[in-house]
């Protein structure tokens, strides 16, 4: 069975967000929504409309085919710096 594209969505959402250096509230204050909101979407518990997805693409920095790319996305975290 196919996984359920809101978990797809979700998880891609916050990939992403990780990836830009945002926290849900950052991301939360761009879009003009609650916290909360993000979160849930995050956890693939929200049917989000277009609209919404192309508000959090705009908030996060990303087009809004990135929420939808089935390949496993990698985190390109900044590297620790030796001491």
């Amino acid at each position: 069975m196919p996984e359920d594209v809101r978990n797809l969505v979700g998880r891609n959402v916050k990939q992403l967000r990780i990836a830009a250096g945002l926290s849900q509230t950052e991301v939360a204050a761009r879009m003009g929504i609650d916290r909360s909101y993000v979160s849930r979407l995050e956890l693939g518990q929200r049917n989000p409309t277009i609209l919404t997805l192309w508000h959090a693409a705009k908030a996060i920095g990303v087009t809004v085919r990135a929420f939808f790319d089935e390949e496993k996305l990698s985190l390109r975290l900044p590297q620790a710096r030796p001491k």
